[in-house]
């Protein structure tokens, strides 16, 4: 196994030379013959172990176990104690899961401090075919029918090319000791359940059932291989970007042959599960939206918006005090207070020369109409204005409306405020009774 491990390396993994591993290592069989084989290949390694605490002194004992292992191999080891069903109850999650983030989020926090390069996991193949078949049993599409990812990240799962016989008979001829785990008997878990009533019965049918499968498999991956070259094609005709939006073409996802299964490839990485509900989005009202835990789907007009929920979500009120210069957040402003000569002819060119500017991201206003602190806010209800140039006043719901602003336009539109009053739609339209005049003595120049 040693050797064969050896020349596995070298053709697929050979970037793990001369690297710092980490290897996650509960005290089972398999765990402990992959930190003896990386051991003995002569590999930077560093054990981690975590007791989540679930089986009293027999966690205990494994922990200790790991600890004298990695004092005899003299070699880094790391060990944590979670309070596993705790962190499920709060979270809303089966203890497995709990289990598995506390484990992985320590990994890489680990990784981040040591200097770390690669974290390696024990899988092998047994463990391929249980994930497949719990997947299976759950409904999956091909992602979950593709294995388990032999490099996922800086994941790495180095035994996936033997099965839990191999890792037995290694383990065996090189007399390792290791910790047996009861709970891998007990039949309360799926996964034990299918492996020790499902997979037998599936390897009498066929003797060589890991062979065929991992055949299987290497198909299902070719599958999805054409499938993401489709989807690439697709993502050309549908998606444009606007700065941190995705924007999806109704019309073009219409065309395609069932834009459900489009949308599902399209939009899995992002967070949403209710499939029905985004392709009923397509023939939404304008205004009607999904949500992930991380992202929004937004219907407006001929798009569906993509956006992050923290861009989202950002609707605060900011004081801007006098004689600020620039502010960086929540954007950028400048400002340079002018003062004007006591000339009436300079006074009236140069109030001139600022009210002829067409550029929208600058405005010159009357500094003493002012009152401070300024306010920078998002559109409320009722909120109205005086547009520069109309004669009178507008809602500023009517006037987004007209500049065909997006949904999502309109929720990242600020607002620059004098009291109540609305000095400027930033980078829009100034308000009228803030303008300069031939009575301004000082000019309040403000820049996006």
């Amino acid at each position: 196994m040693k050797v064969v491990l050896q020349k596995h390396i070298h053709q697929n993994l050979s970037f793990l030379k001369d690297k710092n591993l980490l290897i996650a290592i509960s005290g089972g069989i398999d765990s402990t013959v992959l930190a003896d084989l990386f051991y003995q290949l002569n590999f930077s390694i560093s054990l981690a172990h975590c007791n989540f605490m679930l089986r009293g002194k027999e966690s205990k004992k494994d922990e200790q176990f790991v600890k004298e292992l990695g004092d005899k191999l003299k070699i880094p080891t790391f060990i944590i104690q979670f309070e596993t069903k705790k962190y499920a109850l709060e979270n809303g999650i089966s203890t497995q899961m709990a289990a598995r983030d506390l484990r992985y989020n320590w990994f890489q926090k680990i990784t981040q401090q040591n200097n770390i390069d690669f974290i390696l996991t024990a899988h092998q193949k047994d463990d391929v075919i249980e994930t497949f078949i719990i997947n299976l049993t759950r409904g999956t599409g091909l992602d979950g029918l593709t294995g388990i990812p032999e490099i996922n990240g800086n994941i790495i799962r180095p035994l996936l090319p033997f099965d839990r016989n191999d890792i037995l008979i290694y383990a065996t001829k090189n007399k390792l000791q290791w910790r047996e785990d009861q709970s891998n008997s007990s039949l309360r878990y799926v996964r034990n359940k299918i492996r020790h009533k499902i997979v037998p019965v599936l390897k009498e049918l066929n003797p060589s059932l890991l062979d065929t499968f991992q055949n299987t498999l290497e198909n299902l991956k070719e599958s999805k291989q054409i499938i993401k070259d489709c989807i690439q094609n697709v993502k050309q005709k549908v998606i444009t970007t606007h700065n941190n939006e995705m924007h999806f073409n109704i019309s073009e996802l219409k065309k395609l042959s069932n834009p459900k299964i489009y949308l599902y490839e399209l939009l899995k990485e992002y967070g949403f599960t209710a499939w029905n509900d985004v392709d009923d989005l397509l023939n939404a009202q304008s205004g009607k939206q999904l949500l992930s835990k991380t992202h929004r789907l937004l219907k407006d007009r001929a798009v569906l918006i993509l956006t992050n929920l923290s861009n989202t979500e950002e609707s605060g009120v900011f004081e801007i005090k006098e004689n600020t210069s620039k502010i960086t957040f929540p954007i950028q402003l400048e400002f340079e207070k002018i003062e004007i000569p006591f000339d009436t002819k300079k006074h009236q060119n140069k109030i001139f020369n600022e009210l002829i500017s067409t550029e929208t991201n600058t405005i010159s206003i009357d500094f003493n109409k002012l009152t401070y602190p300024l306010i920078l806010r998002k559109k409320r209800k009722g909120d109205y204005f005086y547009p520069i140039g109309l004669g009178g006043k507008k809602k500023i719901s009517k006037f987004f409306k007209d500049q065909k602003l997006s949904l999502i336009d309109k929720e990242n539109m600020w607002l620059l405020c004098s009291d109540n009053d609305i000095i400027w739609i930033v980078g829009k339209r100034l308000d009228d009774r803030f303008k300069v005049s031939k009575s301004t003595s000082t000019i309040l120049k403000i820049k996006l």
